[in-house]
């Protein structure tokens, strides 16, 4: 490796390799050995242009999360992951943090959006659910229920206003016959519900803005409460990437595989067209999702503050592969735990030309989160940056082997209960599994202010606010 500047460092080719890759990293980041071998993997894939990684990388499934990779013909399962469109949403609203109860809202939103892995919540028949995952939230639009509180909520909504604040408009090319049944069956009745890992929902407070006009037109003010949704397309995508990561592994497409995990699709061949069309039905239920949960958080807050304004600042997937134009080809951009973060330039005729598009990069549960925006100069990073901060421990490290049925310490983690609790002092925690949150404690996540520094000084985003943690419910 050759560091080229204090944020950027150049690995060259090496046997098998088709392109070299580009780090944006500081020293003061660590990088572990098999993330970077992971990264050279997906240099060795067919048809592959460029590859890069962001500051929050680590190790990952077949790529590592922090990773951005630009092929021409094929498309790669493994490098969008298991939850397709795990993404990040921004709610705004009109009230200041230090006016609110953060504590009990917290409570009351826990009452109706259930945490951790294998809910269910909003119930939907097999063709209504097929419905959403062809059209996203614009299939929410045209289910008519009335056996949950959502719906009445979902009928008040303008869906002019919101869909230009979702990427996309919340809705891409699906095709519910690409979807396994299982894969059906798993997300059916999954819609509002969080999920578990490092999905969450923060009440935040802007803590500073510092480009104040950007957060000017964006409606952002020091003081101000905001909601932030982290959460993905549940087990329904997680079958959509096991199904076809598995269907990739059984082929033979001439040019060998890089890795058992890494395996491409040709998108010539039936499975690669088929992936796409499910990958993107499995983008639409995560829009649906945090759409639905939107909803729920924004019922909950007028319930205690009747007079509130609640509006969507952004909605941003950060696993997910898309066509786009970069140096005069057209290429599928493949972004893992990476964030797309276009300029103002690439943003015509939409209501983000002027600033370009905002960006949503979260800390840990104790640290700060970060709103910044993209940048003329980011062309370099396909315009791409980092999704979080990024595990600097494995989960297994960072709260050692927890029998999950009792919670007995079977070995002991890094992180210490006193260290988990001073780094939580403050902030209100609301989680499914008390045994196994320590998997999440700030200390598990690189320094998130050493991130940003780099994320700036690459040139890949700039920073328009600040926010800190006020309560956090997980799963």
């Amino acid at each position: 490796m050759k560091r080229i500047s204090e944020f950027e460092v150049f690995v060259p080719a090496e046997v098998g390799m088709k392109v070299d890759a580009t780090l944006f990293i500081s020293d003061k980041i660590r990088l572990e050995e098999d993330a970077l071998n992971q990264l050279k993997d997906a240099c060795k894939i067919p048809t592959v242009k460029k590859v890069l990684a962001t500051p929050d990388i680590h190790i990952g499934y077949g790529v590592p999360i922090g990773c951005v990779v630009a092929a021409e013909e094929v498309i790669i399962p493994a490098a969008v992951g298991y939850d397709i469109n795990c993404g990040m949403r921004v709610l705004k609203t009109n009230l200041y943090a230090g006016d609110i109860e953060t504590a009990e809202l917290a409570k009351s939103i826990r009452r109706d959006i259930p945490l951790g892995e294998g809910k269910e919540n909003i119930r939907l028949t097999r063709e209504e659910f097929e419905c959403v995952l062809e059209e996203g939230v614009k299939g929410l639009y045209k289910i008519r229920r009335k056996d949950h509180f959502v719906w009445d909520f979902l009928e008040k909504e303008d869906i002019k206003n919101v869909l230009p604040l979702i990427e996309d408009c919340g809705s891409m090319k699906g095709d519910a016959s690409a979807v396994s049944a299982r894969a059906k069956e798993r997300g059916q009745n999954q819609l509002g519900t969080l999920g578990g890992g490092n999905h969450f929902i923060e009440i935040q407070e802007v803590v500073s803005v510092k480009d104040k006009k950007t957060a000017g037109e964006w409606g952002i003010f020091e003081g101000q409460m905001l909601i932030m949704i982290h959460s993905g397309s549940r087990g329904l995508g997680h079958q959509i990437g096991e199904d076809y990561m598995s269907l990739a592994k059984s082929k033979n497409y001439g040019e060998p595989h890089p890795s058992r995990e890494l395996c491409y699709i040709p998108l010539n061949e039936k499975e690669g067209e088929e992936y796409v069309k499910a990958m993107h039905s499995g983008a639409n239920s995560a829009f649906a999702n945090r759409h639905i949960m939107s909803l729920l958080v924004k019922k909950n807050l007028l319930f205690y503050y009747p007079n509130a304004e609640i509006n969507l600042l952004y909605d941003v997937p950060h696993n997910i592969a898309k066509l786009e134009e970069h140096f005069g080809k057209k290429m599928w951009v493949h972004r893992k735990g990476a964030t797309r973060a276009f300029p103002g330039k690439r943003m015509v005729q939409t209501i983000f030309e002027k600033t370009g598009q905002p960006v949503l990069i979260p800390g840990s549960m104790g640290s700060f989160s970060y709103l910044l925006v993209g940048k003329n100069e980011n062309e370099k990073s396909l315009c791409s940056t980092n999704h979080g901060a990024g595990r600097r421990m494995s989960r297994t490290q960072a709260a050692g082997k927890i029998r999950h049925r009792d919670g007995k310490v079977l070995k002991e983690g890094a992180i210490s209960d006193e260290e988990f609790r001073k780094s939580m002092e403050g902030i209100t925690l609301i989680c499914e599994n008390k045994h196994t949150i320590k998997e999440e404690a700030p200390q598990a996540y690189k320094d998130i202010d050493e991130v940003i520094r780099v994320v700036e000084g690459a040139n890949l985003a700039a920073v328009v606010a600040k926010m800190r943690p006020l309560a956090v419910l997980k799963g």
